[in-house]
C-alpha cells in the first residue's frame, strides 16, 4: 500500500491529506512522468544506462521540460497606456529580423519614411537573448465572445522563459526594453523632426522690438542635387561631419561648440541654396537675422543671441549691407541706435557666444573685400565658402536634376567651352533649362547653347 501511495504521489493522484484525487491535469502528469523516469535514471542510470544516453536523455529534458515562467503584458494599464507594452512594440521591431521563429511580418511605409516600417504579426513568435537568457515574445489578441460587440479586441504580449531567471527578466531585461525603446524614440524623433525657419516678428512686442516666428523649411536643396563643385561640397561636408562629432574636444581644449562659415560670391551662385542644404543634412532650425534698417543695437544683438537655442544655424545674410559697423575708437551714442563692430564680435566669438551650443553661424556676402578683416579671421568665419560662376560639374548636376541626364551628352563638350569663356551662373542656366516645356532633351541643350553663345558675344563688345 504505501508503495502504491508513493507512486500515486509521483503522479499528483493523491491529495496532501492521502486521499486519490479523480481530476489531474495533462501538464501535471507529464511533469510528474518526467521526475518518475528522472528517479529511475537517478537510480538505475549507472548501472544499466550507457552514459551518451544518459547525456542524451539530461539534454532533451532540460530543453522540453524545464519550468517556464510567462509574463502578460498587455496593451493598456487602467485607463492609461502601458509603457512597457508600447516599448516591447517598438524595441521588438529591431529583433524581427534576426528571429528564427518568425515566418511572417508586417511592412509599411509613409511618404515621408525613408525606410521601411517592420512590426511583429499576431502569433508570431520573436526570439530575443539578453546574458545568456533566451526569451520569446508573442503578440496575441482575443476577439470578444459578445456578437456584434464594438469593443476593441484584446490584444497583449507574452513574454516566456526559463523560470530561474524571472528576477533578472523583471528587474533588468524590461528595464533595459524601456530604455531601448526611449533611445529609439529619439532616434525617429530626430529624424523626422521638421526643420523650421524662425525670423523676427517686427509686429509683435519682444526683444529687439519683435519676437521669433517661424515656418517649416520646405526648402528641398540637398547636398545631391546642389550644382557645386564636387570637391569644394565633399570637403564641406567632412568639416560639418567633424564638427557634430568634437563635442567632448572642444570642450577639452576650452574652445566653444560653434562653427563659422563665410558664404561669398554673386548673387545666384546658392549660397542661400547651401545653407538650406545644410540645414537638411544636420536637422538644424534656422534664425535669419537682418541686421539691416538699424533694428539693434548691442544689447539688442546679445538678446537675439539668447532667445535661440542649440543645434541652430545663426544666418546673416549680405552681412556688408548691414547697418553701419562703428569701430571701437570711433563709437559715440550711435550704439543705442545701430550695433558696433565690437557688439557684433561678441556675439560671434565674445563670451556671449558661449550661451548656446552645437550651433553654426552662416555670414553671406556679395563682395568679401568689403569685409573688416577682424570678422574674416579663424574663430568668427572659420571655413570660407566661394561659390563662383557655373562650371561643367555644376552644369551636370542641374542637367541631372531639370532634363533627367544621367550620362554624357554630344552637346556637353561645347557647353564646357562655353562655361570657361562665359561668367554665368547657376539660378540663370536653371531658369533657362525651364523655360522648355518639351521632353526634347537636345532642344533644350541646345538652347542652352544659344543663350550661352548671346552672352560671350555681349561679352566681347
Amino acid at each position: 500500500m504505501e508503495i502504491l501511495l508513493y507512486i500515486c504521489s509521483c503522479f499528483h493522484l493523491v491529495s496532501r491529506e492521502g486521499y486519490p484525487q479523480t481530476m489531474v491535469s495533462l501538464k501535471a502528469m507529464l511533469g510528474s512522468l518526467i521526475s518518475f523516469f528522472s528517479a529511475a535514471f537517478v537510480i538505475l542510470g549507472n548501472e544499466f544506462i550507457p552514459p551518451a544516453l544518459r547525456s542524451l536523455f539530461c539534454i532533451v529534458v532540460h530543453y522540453f521540460f524545464t519550468p517556464q515562467f510567462t509574463v502578460i503584458i498587455e496593451e493598456n494599464a487602467g485607463l492609461g497606456w502601458n509603457q512597457i507594452y508600447a516599448a516591447a512594440t517598438t524595441y521588438l521591431r529591431t529583433k524581427i529580423s534576426y528571429s528564427s521563429k518568425s515566418k511572417r511580418i508586417k511592412v509599411r511605409k509613409t511618404n515621408r519614411q525613408e525606410k521601411l516600417s517592420i512590426d511583429i504579426v499576431v502569433g508570431e513568435v520573436v526570439i530575443d537573448h539578453f546574458e545568456n537568457i533566451e526569451l520569446k515574445w508573442k503578440l496575441n489578441e482575443e476577439k470578444q465572445e459578445k456578437k456584434n460587440s464594438k469593443e476593441k479586441p484584446r490584444v497583449y504580449f507574452t513574454l516566456a522563459f526559463d523560470k530561474r531567471y524571472e528576477k533578472d527578466v523583471l528587474e533588468t531585461y524590461l528595464p533595459y526594453v524601456i530604455t531601448r525603446f526611449e533611445e529609439i524614440r529619439k532616434e525617429e524623433k530626430e529624424k523626422m523632426r521638421r526643420i523650421k525657419i524662425y525670423t523676427r516678428d517686427y509686429g509683435r512686442v519682444g526683444p529687439a522690438g519683435g519676437d521669433w516666428a517661424c515656418i517649416n523649411l520646405e526648402h528641398p536643396a540637398t547636398f545631391e542635387n546642389l550644382a557645386m563643385d564636387p570637391g569644394q561640397k565633399r570637403s564641406l561636408i567632412d568639416d560639418l561631419d567633424r564638427f557634430v562629432k568634437r563635442k567632448e574636444l572642444y570642450k577639452k581644449v576650452g574652445k566653444i561648440w560653434k562653427r563659422g562659415y563665410l558664404l561669398y560670391g554673386p548673387p545666384g551662385t546658392g549660397k542661400s541654396s547651401l545653407i538650406a542644404a545644410i540645414a537638411n543634412y544636420l536637422k538644424f532650425n534656422i534664425y535669419d537675422l537682418n541686421l539691416s534698417g538699424g533694428r539693434y543695437s548691442d544689447s539688442e544683438l546679445k538678446k537675439t543671441l539668447l532667445s535661440t537655442s542649440n543645434r541652430s544655424i545663426l544666418v546673416i545674410e549680405d552681412i556688408d549691407r548691414g547697418a553701419d559697423l562703428v569701430d571701437r575708437e570711433q563709437k559715440n551714442n550711435s550704439d543705442a541706435i545701430k550695433f558696433t563692430l565690437s557688439g557684433l564680435l561678441n556675439v560671434i566669438d565674445g563670451l556671449w557666444s558661449s550661451c548656446e551650443e552645437e550651433r553654426i553661424i552662416v555670414f553671406t556676402t556679395n563682395h568679401k573685400e568689403k569685409l573688416d578683416p577682424a570678422l574674416l579671421r579663424p574663430g568668427r568665419m572659420d571655413v570660407h565658402v566661394h561659390l563662383s560662376y557655373c562650371t561643367i560639374d555644376g552644369f551636370k548636376v542641374l542637367a541631372s536634376n531639370y532634363l533627367n541626364i544621367k550620362g554624357d551628352h554630344q552637346l556637353y563638350r561645347e557647353i564646357e567651352g562655353l562655361l570657361k569663356n562665359v561668367e554665368v551662373t547657376p539660378a540663370e542656366i536653371a531658369e533657362e533649362l525651364l523655360k522648355r516645356d518639351d521632353l526634347d532633351v537636345s532642344l533644350s541643350l541646345r538652347g542652352l547653347v544659344e543663350f550661352l553663345e548671346e552672352k560671350k558675344k555681349k561679352k566681347k563688345t
